[in-house]
């Protein structure tokens, strides 16, 4: 028998065993590790990839549809308003300008101006201001309902213009109107759902901050008179960025109006 070669048949073969049970370790453990991932809860997810949030509204657990209609600017109804030249009425969008321009101290402090809305625009206490637009130079406000927010809807905003000297020259206005609440309500997902949501889908990153989260209203179809708003998680992402989630289904809810699957 030649020992030298049965002895390297054997190293050969201890050599391969070694690492077919180290793989076989490692495959083993790399599952272990994926139980774990798949048992752990939202909250430990979010917390393993560095993702903080602030504190979930948990006192909401039904909501239901709300239903409206826009309304119509009458030629009567904005013949009075002060210092102000309408430029069209009759019209579901209402468009004036300030015949003498309104001082403003800065334009990103649009939610002091509740005491003008609520004194110069049709309504103006039902709108709240949402951010203001440098490319539109616009101070944009949405409508609210029963504290609400109404969100990027055609019919229900307020845009207000500024020129050069941070002065208010106009406004176009939208308003939905006899707005009713459907009969039956229903259960919503938890706030901590629509941030998982998020991130199974990919829009919350390690590191990301949820910065704000509430419950309002979005409209998927609004190019009608007769809208219906669904209950929606509106999630600030990292103090600037803005994810949309109904709120009864779970979907992500796009800029264009469509739903993300």
């Amino acid at each position: 028998m030649d020992w030298s070669k049965t002895k390297t048949i054997f190293i050969i073969t201890f050599f391969i065993l070694d690492i077919f049970l180290g793989y076989q370790f490692i495959q083993k453990k790399n599952s272990s590790q994926l139980d774990v991932i798949l048992e752990a809860t939202i909250e430990e997810q979010l917390e393993a990839d560095g993702i903080t949030y602030v504190d979930l509204p948990k006192e909401i657990t039904k909501a239901t549809y709300v239903s409206g209609k826009s309304k119509t600017f009458t030629e009567e109804e904005v013949k009075n308003l002060p210092n102000q030249q309408v430029e069209a009425a009759n019209e579901t969008v209402l468009q004036a300008h300030f015949i003498k321009p309104i001082p403003l101290q800065d334009p990103k402090d649009g939610y002091r101006l509740t005491e003008f809305l609520r004194q110069n625009i049709i309504a103006g206490d039902q709108y709240a201001f949402w951010k203001y637009d440098e490319d539109l130079r616009a101070l944009i406000y949405f409508q609210q309902y029963e504290g609400k927010t109404i969100y990027k809807n055609i019919s229900s905003m307020l845009l207000i213009y500024v020129n050069d000297q941070n002065e208010m020259v106009g406004y176009e206005q939208t308003l939905l109107i006899d707005l009713e609440k459907n009969e039956k309500k229903q259960e919503i997902l938890p706030a901590i759902k629509a941030l998982e949501t998020l991130y199974k889908r990919n829009y919350l990153k390690p590191g990301d901050q949820v910065t704000k989260i509430d419950l309002g209203y979005y409209a998927l179809v609004q190019f009608t008179t007769s809208q219906v708003l669904t209950p929606t998680w509106h999630v600030v992402v990292n103090g600037k960025t803005d994810y949309y989630v109904n709120a009864f289904e779970g979907q992500v809810i796009s800029d264009e109006n469509k739903v993300l699957e």
